[in-house]
């Protein structure tokens, strides 16, 4: 994948970003995977850690503790969420775009997801933290 230099820190330098795309399959309908995403008691029972969403557009949510914040840019329910997000640690003030697209397929629903302009220095941790701390939760959850 490709770095862009798109965003600057405060010492005006660009901020190297990459994007990340996957795409998982989980045995439930859309509106329960939508749902989960999108209820603050039911994401916060799936990873563990206090979550306050928003299920408005241009609405604020936080998850992991406050770790993770952000806002909604678009919101129809249990097809797509748009989401602007950005992690603690990262250069102050940028925001990566996340995407989720909900597909009912036979037995269940693929999920469609990509984040774009993730910081480059947090791309392997941000892509292997979403496979661990939500795609395998939720699965764990939803296909009880």
């Amino acid at each position: 994948m490709s770095e862009k230099k798109r965003f600057k820190t405060r010492n005006n330098e660009p901020v190297k970003s990459r994007n990340i795309h996957q795409s998982i399959t989980f045995a439930c309908t859309p509106m329960e995977l939508y749902t989960a995403l999108m209820d603050s008691h039911i994401h916060s029972e799936f990873t563990g850690s206090p979550a306050v969403i928003s299920n408005r557009e241009t609405g604020k949510f936080t998850a992991y503790d406050g770790w993770i914040e952000g806002k909604n840019l678009k919101l129809i329910p249990n097809k797509k969420i748009v989401q602007q997000w950005r992690g603690a640690d990262w250069p102050k003030g940028h925001y990566s775009i996340v995407e989720y697209e909900f597909f009912p397929i036979q037995n269940g629903t693929k999920l469609v997801f990509s984040q774009k302009d993730v910081p480059a220095q947090f791309y392997s941790d941000i892509s292997k933290g979403w496979r661990e701390h939500y795609w395998e939760k939720l699965k764990a959850m939803l296909e009880k």
